[in-house]
């Protein structure tokens, strides 16, 4: 690897598995020291013993973003801390995806996607994000989706919070893009690390791509590198789309 991030602080929310992991993993690789979070230790623990293996540097801390501003705030702290004292890249991935359809949802529900979805994003932005402008600058780099700009017959409940996600993208970086924090977003299509029993439910949604298949976490972990580092300076408030062409383009059968 090439070190673009070396030296860099960098928190990794949802980061024992599938693209959160690959992210860790990636930045690490680049030099930077991760702090990877999430619910599960174990998995924690696996992810953080896989880096350091490999020569990076990495942490684990525990919490549960349950969408309250004491538990963002709190992951806020504790991961500044193991890093010591200084945040420079914030990566808002961990999300829920219920499957559901707008007539299923009930309300305990609803408000527990908004809460961990983008409550939580919310209120860990809020809290490091002037301590990045006062250090210097930084950069965050949200998790948008695909299905918040092409409409599909299901998931509504989910594809709004990813919406919020990316309008809340376009207002952090005029609301902090000024003070040194360049704020953007990647917007991935179905990406899932490989399966041995049979096909993801998803699968069919990438059949008439450009790509003409699925993602992979590590395709995603190569936007999340670029966003965050030194090479995209004059980004700002961007929603890149890496859903091989998902949202773009159509290949017609012949």
């Amino acid at each position: 690897m090439s070190e673009r991030l070396r030296d860099k602080k960098a928190l990794v929310t949802g980061s024992t598995s599938n693209i959160g992991r690959a992210i860790a993993e990636a930045f690490a690789a680049e030099g930077a020291h991760v702090v990877v979070s999430g619910r599960n230790a174990e998995r924690g623990d696996e992810v953080v013993a896989g880096i350091r293996a490999r020569g990076g540097r990495a942490d684990f801390v525990a919490v549960d973003l349950d969408g309250s501003a004491e538990a963002s705030r709190a992951l806020a702290e504790q991961a500044t801390a193991v890093l010591g004292g200084r945040l420079d890249i914030l990566v808002n991935n961990a999300g829920i995806y219920p499957p559901s359809t707008t007539t299923t949802v009930d309300e305990k529900t609803f408000d527990r996607v908004y809460a961990v979805n983008v409550k939580a994003p919310f209120f860990l932005t809020a809290a490091l994000a002037p301590a990045m402008a006062e250090a210097g600058g930084g950069a965050i780099v949200n998790l948008g989706s695909w299905i918040s700009r092409l409409g599909i017959p299901v998931s509504a409940l989910y594809s709004s919070t990813k919406g919020a996600m990316e309008t809340l993208t376009r207002a952090w970086a005029a609301e902090f893009g000024p003070a040194g924090v360049r704020v953007n977003a990647i917007s991935p299509g179905v990406v899932h690390e490989p399966m041995s029993d049979g096909a993801h439910a998803g699968d069919v949604m990438m059949v008439g791509t450009p790509a003409g298949r699925v993602g992979t976490p590590e395709e995603i972990a190569h936007a999340a590198v670029y966003l965050a580092g030194d090479e995209a300076g004059f980004v700002h408030g961007i929603v890149l789309d890496v859903d091989g062409g998902r949202t773009t383009a159509a290949v017609i059968a012949r």
